[in-house]
């Protein structure tokens, strides 16, 4: 098996706008490869998803961090917690909490445990994989073997309607489900700015997946359809506008409705 080369650096970090960053891990396969928005708020902060956790995300981001911070889990998939346990408070959908707090699935970066049909089934939806979840190693010592999800805190727990406080900024949580049971986004209304987490991005769309719930899917997507989004912060691939929504949205009801 030839050696991986070893990564100069673990993070992207791209600064959106003022008070909006992106990270995502480069030298992960696009299928496992979270975007993770750090937000900036008058009295916190909010880290929405982690990534996959191989290195330390919270010291990846000291230099951006100066006030309390949530990471927020847009739902528990292992490339959206890995590094909540870095972190003292957390925010989870009622209906994900317990799996944030001890992961069924704590992952692997191997396709050997991956298996052949488990990766044949994600090339069918997308998601080609022709080696290991990394193409490179964060450290020369680093085991890929090694790796599993950690437990992480869980000390808010949210439902439909809740309102995510900054301070200067205000998000309403959203129950998206479809992708998983407990999917949310975080809808800013005064700016029509969507952190959609895995229930909407410009990408092949997961509903097949185990705790995927196809009917559910078709329910969030008309739901969206109808909010007055100006842009959308995703949990993967580009963020786009209004215009691309509806195409995405129509796609998928096209699809699956």
């Amino acid at each position: 098996m030839a050696t991986l080369p070893i990564a100069d650096r673990w993070f992207e970090i791209t600064r959106v706008s003022d008070d909006i960053t992106l990270l995502f891990e480069p030298h992960v396969v696009p299928l496992m490869r979270c975007n993770i928005w750090h937000v900036r708020g008058r009295d916190r902060d909010l880290m929405i998803d982690t990534g996959m956790g191989i290195v330390s995300l919270r010291e990846a981001i000291k230099h951006l961090i100066d006030k309390p911070v949530t990471a927020v889990a847009t739902h528990t998939h292992t490339d959206h917690v890995g590094s909540h346990h870095d972190f003292e408070h957390t925010l989870v959908h009622v209906l994900e909490a317990e799996n944030l707090r001890s992961p069924t699935d704590r992952g692997t970066l191997l396709a050997s445990v991956m298996g052949a049909a488990e990766i044949r089934k994600l090339g069918d939806a997308g998601y080609p994989i022709e080696g290991d979840v990394i193409t490179a190693l964060p450290y020369a010592e680093y085991d890929m073997a090694s790796y599993a999800l950690h437990d992480a805190p869980v000390t808010e727990v949210v439902a439909e309607g809740d309102v995510v406080d900054l301070g200067d900024r205000h998000f309403e949580v959203l129950h998206l489900p479809g992708h998983s049971p407990g999917s949310i986004g975080l809808w800013e209304a005064a700016t029509g700015t969507l952190f959609s987490g895995d229930a909407i991005y410009d990408g092949p769309l997961l509903d097949e997946i185990e705790g995927a719930d196809i009917p559910a899917y078709v329910r969030t997507m008309k739901r969206l359809r109808e909010f007055p989004v100006q842009i959308v912060h995703a949990g993967h691939d580009p963020s786009f506008g209004r215009a691309r929504l509806i195409e995405l949205v129509d796609a998928y009801l096209a699809k699956r409705a």
